[in-house]
């Protein structure tokens, strides 16, 4: 309920890039706790019309609390970006337990490949019931 700023948090190594900015991991001075932090770039998302597309993913990440989707914990803005941070989940993407895990064999196993679908689908399941409709 406090209002916050990038001030209140300390940034570290950049996770993932994206269209609009990048994703980095990020500490909340007062407590510690771990987040990441999504800095959306003014310029891009008006260059591309994206501001309405973040507005509403701000809308949804506030919405939802599952274990299988992030959640937002808080939005500011600075002079060039929109920020977003949000529950940090640690393990990295899909993507990359596919292909980097086993540089020589790329996949899983068919049990592996299960217990991560499950996830998937109970986190879609979960934006169902909140009437979103992912893509």
């Amino acid at each position: 309920s406090q209002a916050v700023n990038a001030d209140a948090f300390a940034e570290f190594r950049v996770l993932g890039k994206g269209g609009f900015g990048e994703v980095c991991a990020c500490q909340r001075r007062a407590t510690g706790k771990m987040y990441a932090n999504k800095r959306l770039n003014k310029k891009r998302l008006k260059k591309r019309k994206g501001y309405e597309a973040a507005l509403v993913e701000k809308r949804i990440l506030a919405r939802v609390h599952s274990r299988f989707i992030v959640s937002l914990a808080c939005a500011f803005q600075t002079k060039t970006d929109l920020c977003l941070v949000m529950t940090i989940m640690n393990g990295g993407d899909l993507r990359y337990h596919i292909y980097n895990v086993d540089e020589e064999n790329p996949g899983f196993a068919e049990p592996r490949a299960v217990f991560y679908t499950a996830q998937i689908l109970l986190g879609l399941e979960h934006l169902h019931q909140h009437r979103i409709v992912y893509r």
